[in-house]
Formats: C-alpha cells, structure tokens, sequence
C-alpha cells in the first residue's frame, strides 16, 4: 500500500471520529432542539448514524463519477488505472475501521453481527485493491450500494423523534429506501456478475492469482446474501408502513362519513 493511500485511510479514521464526537454532537443539537433529551445510548447511535450519512454521500458521489468519467477503469475493469478509485475506497476502510471500533465500544447497545460480517468481508475484498491496485471497476461498483444508506439512518432518525409511522414524510422515505436499497443493491446484481463471469478465463483474471481471486469472489457472493437478507427486512417494514398507513386513511374516512350521518340526520 503506498503512502497517499495509508495516509487517506488514517485521515478517514480520524475524520469521522471527529466527525462523531465533535461536529455530530454541535450541528444536532443546532438542527434537531430534542437531540439534547436524548438517552446516551441514542445519542451514541444519533452521532454514528450522522456520520455514517456523510460517508455515504461522500462516497457514493464519488463513486458515480468515476463510474461514468473515469475510462481507463471502465476501459480494463481488472487492471485499469485504480488511482480515484484507491482514493475512494481509502475514504471507506477509514470509515469501516472507525465503525468496527465503534461497535466494539459500544457492543451491548449497538452490536450487530451482520454489520460485522459486512464490514470484514469489505475490508477483505479492499485491502486487494490498496494494496495491488487490481480490481478497480469492481470494487467502485460495490460502493454505489452506499447510496441507500442516507434513506435507512433517516429512519432511524424518524423513529427516534417519536414520528408515527402513517406521517407522510416516514412513509416517503420509507418507500424511497426500499426502492433505493432495491436499485442500487439487488438490481445491479445481475450486471456486476455478468461482468465477473466475462472475465473468468482472460489474461486479466490469470494475472490476480489464487488469492485474490477468492477474496474476489467470496467477499462478493457474502455481501450480496447480506444484502438480500437486508432487502427482505426493509420490503418488510415498508410493507407494514404502506398498510398501516391505508389503514389510517380508511379509518379516518370512516370516522369522516360517520360524522357526516350525524350532522345530516340532525339536520
């Protein structure tokens, strides 16, 4: 790994722990008034959702455009120029690397092993990338699942606030998240492996090496089962939203006709 990339990566661990302990806590407080009153273990969560959405922007924009600007990388997705996109996904090992020590911190309240397993099997697939520079196409590509994450947090965020689940805004987001996390995480699936299997057999994929050819591949079929059990529990959730928030309307027209019975009868 050379020394721009190592720098990159530590520079991302040290940001977003400043990111968290520092500038979450002031801009929340200055944006949401009922931040303060929150229990510790919320605002731990608070703090790491927060910075956990500004990684997310930053790197899923990012990843967009060397998707359709950067030509050596789409040019020879295996050995292609790997320089923007080492940058980036330096930016997401800083980041994986602060999250794993934060859950480790903060286990009992914010342990999640799915989490785990998602973040190890990325830095494993990463580390290639940094270190060899091979890959780059597809470890840019996995990044454009980043861009559902800002839909998720917020809904935590709504749901710590206290916001019924029939308010418009939670059933928006709740339906943009699942469409988002669908788009950007299961509908790509059938492309990136058509684009994998196109390699199998080239110089190219010859050149990786056992090795890399298995973190490849592994880490790649892990997370998208994790994304398929992801994709399960938020059709889910947005399911009983959608109903319940029908539900609602159907009750208060209902109520609404009811109300109107009376009146006319009493006229």
């Amino acid at each position: 790994m050379e020394t721009r990339e190592l720098t990159v990566v530590a520079g991302s661990f040290v940001g977003f722990q400043l990111m968290f302990s520092v500038a979450s806590p002031l801009l929340s407080a200055v944006i949401t008034p009922s931040y303060g009153s929150l229990p510790t273990t919320k605002l731990t969560e608070w703090n790491s959702r927060l910075v956990s959405t500004v990684h997310a922007l930053i790197v899923g924009l990012f990843c967009l455009y060397i998707l359709w600007f950067d030509d050596d990388v789409n040019a020879d997705p295996v050995w292609g120029d790997p320089s923007l996109v080492k940058l980036n996904v330096a930016i997401t090992c800083g980041y994986l690397l602060y999250d794993l020590v934060l859950l480790a911190r903060n286990w009992s309240t914010m342990g999640d092993s799915f989490f785990v397993c998602h973040h190890l099997a990325a830095l494993y697939a990463y580390g290639y990338v940094l270190t060899r520079g091979v890959l780059p196409y597809f470890a840019n590509f996995r990044l454009i699942s980043e861009l559902s994450t800002p839909f998720v947090n917020q809904r935590w965020f709504f749901e710590t606030l206290k916001y019924p689940r029939s308010d418009r805004l939670v059933c928006a987001n709740g339906v943009a998240m699942a469409v988002v996390f669908f788009v950007v995480r299961i509908v790509v699936m059938p492309p990136y492996w058509r684009s994998v299997f196109a390699t199998f057999g080239t110089p190219a994929f010859e050149r990786l090496g056992l090795a890399a050819q298995v973190a490849w591949i592994t880490s790649c079929i892990a997370l998208d089962v994790l994304n398929t059990v992801w994709m399960y529990k938020i059709a889910r959730g947005c399911y009983k939203v959608i109903k319940g928030a029908g539900q609602k309307a159907k009750a208060e027209d209902a109520r609404t006709d009811k109300q109107n019975s009376v009146k006319n009868h009493t006229d």
